[in-house]
């Protein structure tokens, strides 16, 4: 008997997904959500309880939709990606992002610029995405790094933050970060996000795609 109400909560946890996933994206032709409203959305799944495994799954996506090669698992703390923009004149603007599943410290940022030093790559900006808030002596640190090494800006993110910054640099790819997270939502393990937490981004989203 137990196995059977399980197997039934199984397939009614399935099945109310799956009518949410119905009611996104039915406007045909409709346009995708602007960056800021899209910020808006993802600002307000966070506002949910039990979101701790949310950031990551943020910063994921983003890499997923850029399609930005990363070192190892792309929700793995403390991977690291690289993206690379030609200007013009044929000039290679490259910048390191590396994620953490806590507060940055002084020591995080000298073990970054170690390894830039080592691997003799020129990386022109370093951004650390962080799911704490960041210390004012972090930042000032971080700053304090530029002349000492000839240039290379350190910047460090909250997941919003960092999510604001992408969405306007990679505008047309708004729609794109939104599909992945949903993807990596709703097949993330119930004891990581909640079937609460799955419905209810599947139910703001929407929401906020059927707004006028």
């Amino acid at each position: 008997m137990p196995r059977a109400l399980c197997s039934f909560s199984k397939a009614t946890r399935k099945a109310r997904i799956k009518t949410l996933l119905s009611g996104v994206g039915r406007v045909r032709n409709a346009l995708p959500l602007s960056s800021t409203d899209t910020v808006s959305l993802i600002q307000q799944h966070l506002r949910c309880k039990r979101t701790s495994r949310l950031p990551a799954l943020i910063v994921a996506a983003t890499f997923k939709a850029a399609k930005i090669r990363r070192a190892g698992n792309e929700e793995q703390a403390g991977a690291v990606g690289d993206i690379q923009i030609t200007i013009p004149g044929g000039h290679k603007m490259v910048t390191r992002c590396e994620m953490k599943n806590k507060a940055v410290q002084r020591g995080d940022i000298d073990r970054a610029l170690q390894k830039i030093a080592a691997q003799g790559k020129h990386v022109q900006n370093y951004i650390f995405i962080t799911t704490e808030t960041v210390a004012d002596e972090i930042r000032e640190y971080a700053r304090s790094k530029y002349d000492e090494t000839g240039g290379v800006e350190i910047a460090i993110l909250d997941c919003i933050g960092f999510l604001r910054h992408f969405l306007h640099l990679f505008h047309r790819l708004r729609k794109d970060f939104l599909d992945q997270y949903q993807v990596l939502v709703l097949h993330e393990p119930d004891s990581a996000v909640s079937q609460a937490l799955k419905e209810a981004f599947l139910a703001l989203r929407q929401a906020a795609e059927s707004a006028d």
